[in-house]
């Protein structure tokens, strides 16, 4: 379980697919508190830790999550936004998120405008996934990349989120441009009360 509040922008050290699956090796300034089959979000998506390295860690992620997410569009180099699971015994800043990305959606313009950033985000509406509270709503909590965020401006296929000057410099949204994929997880609350209307 996180909270959409990333703790680093790490680097990708590493790339190996091995037949469905792709190990990703990554640097972060933790790696020395990480623990072998510990879970850490990684652009939202919840991966376990296979391996470490005194300044490097490796988590695998399945055929399923490179299909679902962006992660197999990763280069060495690129900034992945990292959280590790939420601790029990203290506040929750962001809002619920489990780390099983929904689907991606595409960055479809970014906009400055006096020291914050507007991006907008389009993705592809399925009107009985929708109903499963695969959307978003005004106000309402969006996972993009990991991080948690405020929907306004939100339509069938798209949202917009505001992005302050601390998280685009503190997470991958200053990679983001248009054309760029990202992770989408829905509202887990938003689903379980789609799910009971139709009782």
């Amino acid at each position: 379980m996180f909270s959409g509040i990333v703790e680093e922008a790490a680097q990708v050290a590493g790339l190996i697919a091995e037949q469905g699956n792709l190990h990703v090796t990554l640097k972060c300034s933790f790696v020395n508190e990480l623990k072998i089959d510990q879970s850490v979000a990684h652009n939202g998506v919840c991966l376990t830790v296979v391996s470490l390295t005194e300044d490097t860690y490796t988590v695998t992620a399945v055929k399923e999550t490179l299909e679902r997410s962006n992660l197999g569009l990763l280069k060495v180099g690129d900034k992945v936004n990292l959280e590790r699971s939420m601790s029990m015994n203290g506040r929750l800043d962001g809002h619920i998120v489990q780390g099983h990305v929904d689907q991606t959606a595409i960055c479809a313009a970014v906009e400055e405008t006096e020291g914050s950033w507007f991006y907008t985000f389009e993705y592809i509406f399925d009107k009985e996934k929708a109903q499963e509270g695969y959307l978003t709503v005004e106000k309402g909590s969006i996972c993009v990349n990991g991080v948690s965020l405020t929907v306004c401006n939100s339509k069938d296929n798209s949202f917009q989120v505001a992005i302050i000057p601390y998280t685009y410099e503190c997470t991958n949204f200053h990679q983001i441009k248009p054309g760029t994929v990202v992770n989408l997880e829905f509202d887990i609350i938003g689903k379980y009360i789609s799910k009971l209307s139709r009782y």
